[in-house]
């Protein structure tokens, strides 16, 4: 309920990523017209950046969609530019291009900033890298190279796309019969994916190991030159023909707004930042330590959900951000769903591994308004949806929707959440 007396609330969303296009999403559900909304972006498309891994291996591109579009859809304001700064006393943002906006609510969704960690290696962030890695594809096709190392370096907060360009890379070698080739990952972590708990990871462990991925886990990786990996503590090396890293991510400090370390904006459990009044952040750009889109549109849930109250909306709780944890693995051969409680001491029951999909509609980004949205946009994905009781897609909701339960492995009730809640 809210009170029609109360005119709008004039919210400022800047960024227009998944954070920032899931929170004007689930603001104008929850708060309808008594927000008033801005979305502030250089941008004029949103790219569904996870599919990009899909492009060196010539596999469907990632979508894009118009932000015009978007901005339309959640009637809002489309102002292009960019955060420059921010005066909190006075509730107005100064943008690059010179423009002062007011706002009563800011949401900052700015993002993460991609930066090489190794000079000598091919650092991959997506879209913009493709192109290179599809030169390797050819050739190692080709004959020209037949060593090529996977290194997730220290500080890279989310290596799930570099085990997805392993996988792949190793099942288009054996889809050519390349014998003699030889595939390495190496990771900082003690586990493979361990975010994802024991059970997922094990699962990882085994794809990698049948694909023939030789994996150094727990390995702090030096690049000295183009051909070398070598792990410190001193305690190794070998010899790569290739190599391709992910980047290592940085915040973006805004000008009166305060930065953790690296620069990431410190938030509460909320998604307030710590020590501004009416100014909220979500996404890449925070200071939780995963770095996922499906974490980035649950932390926007929260801010939409505390923003909505400050708008006057009652009988909506305040919702501390509790994280779950939803990936989409692609293997070149298939694809892993896995999903895991990362806070609320859930435990290892909560690691689950599925070949059929977790959640629905089944998109690379789990968000609860923004894959629903997605696939009305994509009439494809949308007229994908099983039909009711098909066969043994594994079914578990936990969003207010009833279903069937049968089979994920390392969950026995099973599970398809339905996101769109």
């Amino acid at each position: 309920m809210s009170d029609p007396a109360q005119p709008p609330l004039k919210v400022l969303v800047a960024g227009g990523g998944v954070a920032g296009i899931e929170a004007l999403l689930a603001l104008r559900d929850l708060a309808g017209d008594r927000v008033d909304a801005t979305l502030l972006t250089p941008d004029t498309e949103f790219t569904v950046r996870p599919w990009t891994v899909q492009e060196p291996f010539a596999r469907p591109t990632a979508h894009r969609y118009p932000l015009e579009r978007v901005a339309r859809d959640v009637r809002a304001t489309l102002h292009a530019g960019t955060l420059a700064a921010v005066d909190p006393a006075r509730q107005v943002v100064h943008t690059g291009q010179g423009d002062e906006l007011a706002y009563e609510a800011l949401v900052v969704a700015l993002g993460a900033k991609p930066e090489p960690a190794y000079p000598h290696a091919t650092t991959f962030r997506g879209g913009p890298d493709a192109e290179a890695v599809h030169g390797l594809l050819q050739d190692l096709e080709g004959g020209y190279l037949r060593r090529i190392a996977f290194v997730v370096p220290p500080g890279a907060a989310w290596p799930l796309p570099l085990y997805e360009l392993a996988l792949m890379t190793a099942e288009r070698a054996r889809s050519l019969s390349l014998r003699d080739v030889e595939i390495s990952l190496v990771t900082p972590e003690d586990r493979p994916l361990g975010v994802f708990g024991v059970t997922a990871s094990d699962a990882v462990a085994a794809l990698l190991d049948e694909a023939g991925v030789q994996v150094h886990l727990g390995r702090y990786a030096e690049i000295p030159d183009s051909r070398t990996v070598r792990f410190t503590p001193a305690d190794g090396s070998f010899e790569a023909d290739r190599i391709v890293a992910l980047p290592t991510l940085a915040g973006r400090p805004i000008e009166g707004l305060p930065a953790a370390e690296h620069g990431f904006l410190p938030i509460d459990d909320t998604c307030a930042v710590v020590g501004v009044r009416n100014v909220w952040a979500a996404g890449d750009g925070t200071s939780f330590p995963i770095k996922q889109g499906g974490i980035a549109a649950q932390q926007a849930d929260a801010v939409a959900q505390a923003i909505a109250v400050h708008a006057g909306v009652t009988g909506l709780p305040t919702v501390p951000f509790k994280p779950t944890l939803r990936g989409m693995l692609l293997t070149g051969s298939g694809t892993k769903w896995l999903r895991a409680a990362v806070a609320g001491g859930a435990g290892e029951a909560a690691s689950i591994v599925s070949e059929h999909a977790l959640w629905w509609p089944p998109s690379k980004i789990a968000g609860r308004y923004l894959a629903p949205y997605l696939a009305t946009l994509d009439t494809a994905l949308a007229s994908a949806a099983p039909a009711a009781g098909a066969g043994d897609v594994p079914v578990d909701v936990d969003l207010g929707h009833a279903a069937p339960a049968v089979h994920a492995e390392g969950d026995p009730a099973g599970g398809i959440e339905l996101l769109g809640g």
